[in-house]
């Protein structure tokens, strides 16, 4: 893409803003749960309308949506990713628009994800003339924890995919610029929860109990020992005991303590090395001091993973679009997690942050960032993301990344 097109391409998504905007906020002040979001659904059929897409489809097992846009070419099939589902808390905002829905808050930004990727769409039928290859829209509900692009990659949605991309806000970059990296971007998530067994009794008499207290306390200074003496220091995990219960009263002890907590590791190689060493160090724990413990490990989402290739292909279209200095590479992993690595297991893929902190904070890193009750975003930056998207659909060249 030349200079003067990406010029163009760039005001052509600016002159767009108003209308992603207002999408946005729709889908702000209705924010939507886990894998049925049907307002946001019926938002995104009706922005579609129109605009002489090939195919739309819904999902079966949740309310996604498969559109489909055929360029005037040959070329790859390139999948574009929204994820449009909310968080189960309270926004404590004084934006006009804030959520209307009691215990549900659009604040990770998916409704600013969807309004990208939508006015994308628009720009890329009025394109099509133009188009090499095929673009499908994936936009997909249940990114908040259920998994819902794995139902999608069961449903076909990476079916003949050749390369795949997806845009995620940040409040903590300054607005408009871009930022992505090769190899591990996220990591994975995993549910800790250890149920510690002692004998309980009067708190006056520990010698006729067996305290599962102090066998769980034990455990979660050993689990910080095992992160930090038999992981390599430049392949890291982090586990956090975020939850530890036991007791109702003062004079008890009681036969059980639970505790809870997660893992996140940016290889699955250290992934499955923390999972052997929890279920070890908790079981040694507990049998030194003459207790059980039952360890289950729920997994979540696996690491997400940027192809090399396409995390080059990002950057040099970020860069060609915006200027170098728009564009820098994240120097390490974020340890949030994202189930767009259930398509990056599928076909090549990159995901970019795109910076959005409000204008009246100077310091992008004090910013209250994604799953704060007060997040907020800078909406004169949406326009960067709608245009990124057009240009990564429009990349056709398959060896230059």
């Amino acid at each position: 893409m030349t200079a003067t097109m990406s010029q163009q391409l760039v005001e052509e998504a600016a002159s767009m803003l108003p209308e992603v905007v207002e999408i946005r906020r729709s889908i702000h002040a209705q924010p939507e749960l886990g894998l049925d979001n049907p307002h946001t659904q019926r938002r995104i059929l009706d922005a579609l309308d129109g605009l002489g897409l090939d195919s739309v489809t819904t999902g079966d097992g949740l309310t996604s949506v498969v559109a489909e846009l055929v360029g005037a070419r040959p070329g790859p099939t390139v999948l574009l990713r929204a994820d449009t589902d909310a968080l189960p808390m309270t926004e404590d905002t004084d934006e006009p628009f804030r959520s209307t829905v009691e215990g549900a808050a659009h604040a990770c930004g998916h409704d600013s994800h969807v309004a990208m990727l939508l006015g994308a769409a628009r720009l890329l039928a009025d394109r099509r003339s133009e188009l090499a290859g095929t673009v499908r829209f994936m936009f997909q509900p249940g990114e908040e924890g259920h998994g819902g692009a794995a139902i999608m990659v069961d449903e076909g949605v990476t079916h003949g995919v050749d390369r795949s991309f997806a845009i995620h806000i940040t409040p903590n970059i300054p607005a408009g610029m871009l930022s992505t990296r090769p190899g591990p971007m996220l990591a994975s998530s995993d549910e800790l929860h250890i149920t510690v067994r002692g004998k309980g009794g009067h708190a006056s008499t520990p010698h006729f109990c067996t305290d599962p207290v102090p066998a769980a306390a034990a455990m979660v200074s050993a689990f910080q020992v095992l992160i930090t003496r038999e992981l390599d220091a430049f392949n890291p995990a982090l586990l956090t005991v975020a939850h530890i219960e036991a007791g109702t009263t003062t004079n008890v002890i009681p036969e059980v303590a639970t505790m809870e907590g997660t893992i996140r590791a940016v290889s699955e190689e250290t992934r499955a090395k923390v999972h052997e060493g929890v279920e070890r160090v908790a079981a040694g724990i507990a049998a030194a001091h003459d207790c059980t413990a039952e360890t289950q490990i729920v997994h979540g989402y696996p690491v997400t993973v940027n192809d090399a290739g396409e995390a080059g292909r990002t950057a040099r279209v970020a860069r060609d679009l915006l200027g170098d200095d728009r564009y820098f590479e994240m120097p390490t992993p974020v340890m949030g997690a994202e189930d767009y690595s259930y398509v990056t297991q599928q076909v090549p893929g990159a995901m970019v942050f795109l910076g959005v902190c409000p204008d009246d904070i100077d310091d992008s890193l004090t910013a209250p960032p994604c799953h704060s009750n007060r997040m907020r975003l800078n909406e004169s930056a949406l326009h960067v993301g709608v245009a990124l998207h057009v240009a990564m659909a429009m990349d056709a060249d398959p060896d230059q990344a």
